[in-house]
């Protein structure tokens, strides 16, 4: 029954681990691309930044989480 759980959450890691780089492309790589080729935002700059610190910190948060799921591994 450990190999069930164990993969079950191998897999929920995984998921959680996709939603975090999701999360760090989408709220901080891509405003930094973007800005790097001039598209305007509808932002002013320190909010933007504010937004992509949110971001990058929702991200590691989430893969912090996937940390502690894989913590729940059984032998």
């Amino acid at each position: 029954m450990s190999l069930i759980h164990n993969e079950r959450t191998k897999y929920l890691a995984t998921l959680l681990n996709t939603v975090a780089a999701a999360t760090i492309v989408a709220g901080v790589i891509a405003p930094v691309i973007a800005f790097t080729y001039g598209v305007p935002g509808p932002i002013a700059d320190w909010l933007t930044v504010a937004i992509s610190l949110v971001w990058l910190l929702t991200g590691a948060a989430l893969h912090y989480a996937v940390r502690v799921i894989l913590g729940r591994l059984r032998p």
